[in-house]
């Protein structure tokens, strides 16, 4: 089984607000780069960027959720753990869990759909994607 994919984030004082936490408005952000970062890992290199203008393939998003547990800092640094959680025939559902000093700060659910990009119209999930996908999937 392979490790766990995990992408680290350095917090900065600009990510934060008044209240010396990270403005709610980044988590997402941050969430969504771990992500790229996991098709970075898993396509040979290739992120959304790759996917949309070298492949045809987009992937936007339908769906956002976040659940957050504890306040984010600059103090450590934020450990997203990426995993799919669910491959359909047109969408991939991804997991999010970030941690700072192994305390669960959020965690989310982000379901994107496939798209040929140039026409933004639905496609199945492409089958090279889908290979590498479905090994990877795992529960909450």
């Amino acid at each position: 089984m392979r490790p766990p994919f995990v992408h680290e984030i350095r917090v900065t004082w600009g990510d934060c607000d008044p209240a010396k936490i990270a403005y709610t408005g980044r988590l997402p952000a941050m969430a969504l780069d771990a992500i790229n970062a996991w098709w970075e890992e898993h396509l040979g290199g290739d992120g959304w960027f790759q996917l949309e203008l070298d492949r045809n393939v987009g992937t936007p998003f339908v769906h956002l959720s976040l659940d957050f547990r504890s306040p984010v800092t600059p103090r450590h640094r934020l450990h997203c753990e990426v995993w799919p959680q669910h491959l359909g025939d047109k969408s991939i559902t991804f997991r999010v869990a970030a941690r700072q000093d192994d305390v669960l700060c959020f965690e989310g659910t982000f379901v994107c759909v496939f798209t040929i990009a140039d026409q933004f119209k639905s496609q199945s999930a492409p089958a090279d994607i889908r290979a590498v996908v479905e090994p990877l999937i795992r529960p909450a």
